[in-house]
């Protein structure tokens, strides 16, 4: 099998990380690995496969050249300067921001929903990797769009303070070790409200329509990913006090009508989905049992009593994992198959 020299672009966060660990668990086959992140992280060494990789500093990089993949967690900003750069040495950029992501050059892609897109990658040598949110979300709703045509989705969404980054989860921490010991809660840093023993219906900042922009990134990326603009569909995002993995209240509407038992056998039979729906012997997916996993978990699925095609679900999935880091690798994995 051919080896592909792989970059990780922002690789002492959280999400970085995860990229590595994905990459030595599905054996992913590198020939060399190259680490980048900020200047504050120079000579830092992390593990792969039995090796300690030196983190180079992304700034002061004058050459990308020789790279064949790069997988970029660095923020949208260095997306927009350096996935460009890294494109033009000759590398596949595949961006876990949302710079790139409604970029119509730019395919947004969850190999699971749309893996023909990858092959749009040659107009920019970007691929955009969607929000945690979107991918768990429209993993669920293409095999039941594919039979019944969804006409709108209502989303709620509980999320944890892993997708805001390890400085959120250290401010969980503290936060309820103070709580524990009797002292006064640490004020929000980090997060827009205290975090602890709190829901924050307040994930990136306020748009001029009164949404937030996590929220309109659902909006949007929908109609991409699953390539039907006709689909309406509004959420609202919330931040949880749950240290890894997404949770969504998903309410839709189809124009053919479906029983939940049939939305239960289709859902049986998707890809990177598993089904726990026993809510009489309380089986149905929770956050702490889903951490660690890469497939996208659903069930109280239920037909909606106020309208004659709604159906309701729960869908949890690894923020880290099938939202970032593994769906990233997987189109990875997708180029090295069929396009490179």
């Amino acid at each position: 099998m051919k080896e592909y020299t792989v970059a990780v672009v922002g690789a002492t966060g959280a999400v970085g990380r995860m990229m590595i660990s994905v990459l030595e668990e599905r054996n992913f086959p590198v020939k060399e690995l190259r680490l980048f992140a900020s200047p504050k992280s120079k000579g830092v060494r992390i593990p792969f496969k039995g090796e300690e990789i030196e983190v180079e500093v992304l700034e002061e990089t004058k050459s990308f050249k020789g790279i064949d993949i790069a997988l970029f967690s660095a923020g949208g900003a260095k997306s927009l300067e350096y996935a460009p750069l890294f494109a033009k040495d000759g590398a596949v950029v595949i961006d876990n921001s949302s710079a790139w992501r409604m970029d119509p050059e730019v395919p947004l892609v969850v190999p699971e929903v749309n893996p023909h897109a990858v092959k749009y990658f040659k107009k920019k040598g970007i691929i955009a990797n969607p929000n945690c949110s979107t991918i768990q979300m429209v993993v669920v709703l293409k095999p039941i769009h594919d039979v019944a045509r969804i006409k709108r989705v209502v989303v709620a969404t509980y999320q944890s303070v892993s997708g805001a980054g390890q400085k959120a989860i250290n401010e969980l921490i503290e936060q309820v070790k103070a709580w524990c010991s009797g002292e006064p809660l640490p004020s929000a840093k980090n997060l827009p409200q205290t975090i602890a023993f709190n829901c924050i219906p307040h994930i990136d900042v306020f748009l001029p329509n009164g949404y937030t922009k996590e929220e309109m990134k659902m909006v949007e990326e929908t109609k991409k990913i699953l390539e039907d603009p006709n689909i309406r569909v509004t959420a609202t995002t919330v931040r949880v006090p749950v240290f890894y993995g997404h949770a969504e209240a998903i309410n839709i509407e189809t124009e053919k009508k479906i029983s939940a038992e049939e939305a239960r056998e289709i859902l049986k039979k998707a890809p990177g989905v598993i089904v726990i729906d026993e809510p009489e012997k309380k089986l149905y997916p929770l956050q702490i049992d889903v951490a660690g996993r890469d497939e996208v978990f659903v069930g109280r699925i239920r037909e909606d009593v106020s309208c004659e095609t709604g159906l309701n679900m729960w869908v949890v999935a690894d923020n880290l994992r099938k939202g970032a880091a593994t769906n990233a690798v997987q189109i990875a994995e997708l180029l090295i198959k069929n396009y490179l």
